[in-house]
């Protein structure tokens, strides 16, 4: 199962993000890391392991932005 990172956009409260944790673990998603990021503003992240047919629950949700997991390399 591919995972997914759901982030809370920026204007978006915690009840937001709570909502679409809920909302990942109702569809079939496991929620495998949370933490705390601060560039500016805090954003919350949780990387969720969530079946690719069903993410588009979640971006429907104009709170939160939807983006596959993947290697990330700065050079």
């Amino acid at each position: 199962m591919p995972m997914f990172n759901i982030t809370l956009k920026e204007g978006g409260n915690a009840e937001e993000l709570s909502k679409a944790k809920d909302t990942a673990k109702s569809q079939g998603g496991e929620i495998k890391h949370e933490f705390t990021l601060i560039k500016g503003f805090t954003s919350r992240i949780a990387s969720v392991e969530f079946p690719a047919n069903r993410t588009h629950t979640l971006e429907t949700n104009e709170h939160i932005h939807v983006e596959q997991d993947g290697e990330v390399k700065t050079q």
